[in-house]
């Protein structure tokens, strides 16, 4: 029985993008200055407003307005005439330290402070939840196929835009890919590609809906995954001058399906952009991505789900489990048991092995968190060691 799965991504002049953009941003340059530095930044944008906000505790200063306007100059957002201009918008911050009563469990772990074991102790998680790693054999990206196209879509609207490839494209965007499915679970053709261009008062619809055709969809889309049955919808509304902050607000955190796998697997709600490492909202699912994409690339299974849980201020997790859909070539609680062997999931370790203290992570904030070979937590160091246990 064939089945249909849709995911969309964003451009990065999207509200939402803008505002994860600016606090990864300011993470970054905070890091750069302190690597053990707390920080929990969320920005929110509308029309002629950024406020940025959160707790952070460093012993280091950064330009905080300065960084929001470069951030915005970059992705495009340089004339009033856009409706958002980086020059003009007024810049407000309000910025608090870390609560004591989250660091006190941070700096100091529950194990750490009973028995210590070893220096991965010593940090405690700074919250609980379950947090979801995930990959599958279906791209050279591990990635579901429709999230993967998404976010390609998205880049490539942004490079025509910013290359001047065409004169009329303005930042905001959006990208929604539908795959068809078979009985086997495997992607066999595109059932759907809906792209939105924000675009000038003067571009004329039919030119932006071919160019968009020849220069973005199918410089993207395999041809072999299209056919005549493919449903392509550019601008459906048959309208988007006004985009941006001045046509919906914006806030960090509200894309977490586009930044992680286009709602395939389940999403524990913590966001990731804004945040450092000891949360691990951001670390853990940067891990358990990790471990997946290894497991996968090892062999021991074609698909594979990890999820972790964490009490607050506690190192060691309080479950790991595993789901591989049917598709390990072991059982489930081996490929478990395999895990807690090769793999350390606390947040100390997880730091220091994809040295996630050094700043890295203004390139996550558009675009999707995975599947992108640069980022260190998409290494595939373990696959050796995995197999050895086959």
């Amino acid at each position: 029985m064939k089945r249909f799965f849709t995911s969309e991504s964003v451009t990065e002049g999207h509200p939402d993008k803008i505002c994860d953009q600016i606090s990864d941003a300011i993470l970054d340059a905070i890091l750069e200055k302190d690597g053990n530095a707390r920080v929990a930044c969320e920005t929110c944008a509308t029309t002629g407003l950024v406020l940025v906000m959160g707790e952070i505790s460093t012993n280091s200063y950064v330009d905080i307005p300065s960084i929001a306007r470069q951030t915005i100059k970059n992705i495009g957002y340089n004339s009033s005439e856009l409706g958002f201009d980086y020059n003009t918008c007024a810049i407000l911050t309000a910025i608090d330290e870390q609560s004591q009563d989250i660091a006190m469990g941070v700096d100091s772990s529950l194990e750490y402070k009973e028995k210590k074991e070893d220096d991965y102790d010593i940090i405690g998680a700074g919250d609980q939840g379950v947090m979801f790693g995930y990959a599958t054999d279906e791209t050279e990206e591990y990635m579901p196929l429709a999230i993967v196209l998404a976010h390609k879509l998205c880049q490539k609207l942004s490079e025509i835009r910013k290359q001047g490839v065409v004169d009329y494209l303005r930042p905001d965007g959006k990208a929604q890919v539908t795959v068809e499915y078979n009985e086997k679970g495997l992607p066999t053709r595109i059932e759907a590609v809906v792209l939105s261009a924000q675009h000038s008062e003067e571009a004329d619809m039919d030119t932006l809906k071919k160019d968009l055709t020849e220069l973005v969809i199918k410089q993207v889309v395999p041809i072999g995954l299209m056919d005549n049955n493919t449903k392509i919808y550019i601008n459906p509304t048959g309208r988007f001058v006004k985009g941006g902050p001045l046509a919906d607000s914006g806030l960090t955190g509200r894309k977490i399906i586009v930044d992680t796998y286009g709602g395939y697997i389940p999403h524990g709600g913590g966001a990731f952009s804004g945040k450092d490492a000891t949360k691990v909202d951001r670390s853990a699912s940067y891990y358990a991505r990790y471990v997946a994409k290894n497991i996968v690339a090892a062999k021991l299974a074609k698909k594979c789900k990890i999820s972790v849980a964490y009490a607050i201020g506690k190192a060691k997790p309080v479950s790991i489990d595993v789901d591989t859909f049917g598709t390990a070539v072991i059982e489930e609680e081996k490929i478990t048991e395999i895990i807690k062997k090769v793999f350390d999931f606390r947040p100390k370790a997880i730091i220091d092995n994809l040295k996630l203290y050094l700043p890295q992570y203004l390139p996550t904030a558009s675009y999707g968190h995975f599947g992108r070979a640069d980022f260190r937590w998409e290494k595939l160091d373990k696959v050796a060691e995995l197999k050895s246990f086959l």
